[in-house]
């Protein structure tokens, strides 16, 4: 992951995500595979990342 743009509200409840993903080289794989609380909002970021592969289950 090399950035994010989150527009929105409650972009504040992802951003701490994003920032460690970007921090610890993460892939969109490695985010995909993290297990995320359902349903909340940072759950979006993990629905991004399986989209990377076609992989979105909620979309």
């Amino acid at each position: 992951m090399l950035g994010v743009h989150i527009v929105g509200s409650l972009a504040g409840t992802m951003i701490a995500q994003a920032a460690q993903a970007m921090e610890f080289g993460a892939s969109a794989e490695d985010i995909a595979l993290t297990c995320h609380a359902h349903p909340t909002h940072a759950e979006a970021m993990k629905e991004a990342a399986l989209a990377v592969h076609g992989r979105a289950i909620h979309i």
